[in-house]
C-alpha cells in the first residue's frame, strides 16, 4: 500500500469543517498544528506592529494514494481554497515509507478494494 502525505493550511475557523469533510472523503485521521503563520503574495497588514491577520493551522493527513485526490479536492472545496481569497491551500506529496498504521492500513484496504 503506498501513501501521500496531504498537507493543508486552513484558516482556524475552518479546521473542523476541513477535517471532517476529510473523513468523509476517505481520511482516516488528521495531525493538528495551531498557529500557523505565513505570508502570500501581499505582505500582511500592521497596526502599530501587531499583524493583523487570523491564525491558521496545518492539518497532515496521511491517506492511501488512491484517495489523495478525492480528499485533496474535497477539502479544497470545503475550505474554499480556490474562490475565498487568503482561505487557504492544500498539496500532496509522496510518502516513501511509513511504520506505525498497521491499523488503519487494514479499514483502507477494505475501502480501496471497493474503488478499485
Amino acid at each position: 500500500m503506498h501513501f501521500k502525505l496531504l498537507i493543508a493550511l486552513v484558516d482556524d475557523s475552518k479546521t473542523d469543517t476541513v477535517i471532517d469533510a476529510a473523513r468523509e472523503a476517505g481520511a482516516t485521521g488528521t495531525t493538528v498544528i495551531n498557529n500557523a503563520s505565513g505570508e502570500g503574495i501581499e505582505k500582511s497588514k500592521t497596526f502599530f506592529g501587531l499583524t493583523l491577520e487570523t491564525q491558521r493551522d496545518m492539518l497532515l493527513m496521511l491517506v492511501e494514494e488512491h484517495l489523495s485526490r478525492h480528499i485533496l479536492e474535497t477539502i479544497s472545496r470545503v475550505g474554499e481554497f480556490d474562490t475565498q481569497k487568503g482561505a487557504g491551500m492544500a498539496f500532496q506529496i509522496d510518502v516513501e515509507d511509513a511504520v506505525g498504521i498497521n491499523h488503519q492500513i487494514e479499514k483502507l484496504t477494505e475501502t480501496v478494494e471497493d474503488i478499485l
